[in-house]
């Protein structure tokens, strides 16, 4: 049975960057992986695939030119690299793998939360007599 496992997801200010991991056990290598997204009160969206073998990346248009996706060498792992987050990128992430070319369906993992704030995080400031 596969799992797939979505790490680094947070809270970054706009503009900031994250990357995102997904690791795949239960299998040697997998065909394709993927990522998709979902914010509140909104259907699930797709943002980036690969397909191991030499296949190209692909993406969503709202993350075009902002996002990169990568693959680990075992073809088991994926990574999106994530620039110019703005707050529309607000969202739980999900990673999605395909095991075979043939196979029907995909395999998902639970997701991780991205949150891109407006505001900075602020800073003390401290004014003595």
């Amino acid at each position: 049975q596969v799992q797939l496992v979505e790490s680094g997801g947070g809270l970054v200010q706009a503009g900031g960057s994250l990357r995102l991991s997904c690791s795949a056990s239960g299998r040697a290598a997998m065909y394709a992986m993927g990522w998709f997204r979902q914010a509140p009160g909104k259907e699930r969206e797709f943002v980036a695939g690969i397909v191991w073998g030499g296949g190209s990346a692909r993406y969503g248009d709202s993350v075009q030119g902002r996002f990169t996706i990568s693959r680990g060498k075992s073809g088991t792992t994926t990574y999106l690299q994530m620039d110019s987050l703005n707050p529309d990128d607000t969202a739980v992430y999900y990673c999605a793998a395909k095991m075979t070319k043939s196979t029907n369906g995909s395999e998902w993992g639970k997701g991780t939360q991205v949150t891109v704030s407006e505001w900075g995080q602020g800073t003390q400031v401290t004014v003595s007599a």
